[in-house]
């Protein structure tokens, strides 16, 4: 009974432990706070003015509010991404790249390209897309 126990207490603190370090890894998908975040940083890397900032912010809260829809429904269908939903969310950065392309001069749009590499190589994600 006295190795039942510890062998309990040794799971709970592996458990609380996997809990706390997970914790710090969770993301904020909050639309608002993200296009905050990331217009932000944009804004950093790439120099911009008032008026591309704020066109900026409106282009990345709109896609950010379209693919936590996206999420919902993924997690409301409550298996893993399907190769359709990926596909979708894809799309989304596409026409979102393709937007910023826009808004951005040349020079400016190299240095987002340069952002976008940074962040998939922090979040260990694939290659070019």
């Amino acid at each position: 009974m006295k190795k039942f126990g510890i062998l309990m207490l040794v799971l709970m603190m592996a458990t609380f432990a996997g809990m706390a370090q997970g914790g710090g890894q969770q993301r904020n998908f909050d639309p608002e706070e993200m296009a905050k975040r990331q217009t932000a940083q944009i804004k950093e890397k790439c120099g911009l003015d008032a008026a591309q900032e704020k066109k900026v912010h409106d282009l990345l809260l709109t896609n950010s509010k379209k693919m936590q829809a996206e999420r919902e429904k993924m997690m409301g269908a409550g298996g893993p991404p399907s190769e359709d939903m990926r596909a979708k969310m894809q799309k989304m950065r596409d026409d979102q790249n393709a937007e910023m392309k826009k808004i951005l001069t040349a020079e400016q749009y190299k240095k987002y390209e340069k952002y976008l590499e940074e962040r998939r190589a922090q979040r260990g994600g694939g290659g070019p897309r």
